[in-house]
């Protein structure tokens, strides 16, 4: 995904809230879901950003056949994101992707 794509995402996105994520939805014209993770200094030092980002990953690669096809997705992780370990991010995430009509 490029800068532009982004921006493009977060003002016109359908923007879904958790307690420890933002996502942001947006069908693309690409045929394919794509990812894109933000995670800020307030969420950590960098082994802790770096954790959450791997396990968003990680959830992202696990469910992709889960998750709405043809979107681009922007999982952007609060502050307090920091000590959830993977079960919980796939609850939480789940909770708001997963067998929902999102566009």
């Amino acid at each position: 995904m490029k800068r532009s794509d982004f921006v493009n995402l977060n003002r016109s996105g359908k923007r879904l809230e958790t307690r420890h994520f933002v996502v942001l939805l947006k069908p693309n014209k690409v045929g394919i879901t794509r990812l894109g993770v933000t995670v800020s200094k307030k969420v950590g030092k960098a082994v802790t950003r770096n954790r959450v980002k791997r396990i968003i990953r990680e959830f992202f690669r696990l469910n992709k056949h889960r998750l709405p096809q043809g979107h681009d997705m922007v999982i952007i992780a609060r502050p307090n994101a920091g000590p959830l370990n993977f079960w919980k991010v796939q609850e939480e995430l789940g909770e708001v992707l997963f067998d929902r009509k999102l566009t």
